[in-house]
């Protein structure tokens, strides 16, 4: 399943939302060198219950907006 999420960074807390059909990813993390990527996928691989190696970000890895394919089992 592809999914959209927005990102923002810098937040004071790490939380997972959605808006319709878009999620909102808060991370505490800077979009320096992937770190927030990564926060990123691990709170979308929590709220789908499925482990970090099957979520992947498909396009906007230097964009806010992301593209994520979760892959399920």
């Amino acid at each position: 399943m592809k999914i959209q999420v927005k990102v923002k960074p810098g937040s004071k807390t790490e939380e997972l939302s959605h808006e319709g059909y878009s999620f909102i990813v808060k991370v505490k993390e800077p979009p320096k060198e992937g770190k927030a990527n990564q926060v990123v996928i691990k709170l979308v691989a929590e709220h789908f219950g499925v482990s970090q190696s099957q979520v992947r970000i498909l396009s906007g890895f230097r964009n806010r907006n992301k593209v994520i394919g979760v892959a399920e089992e």
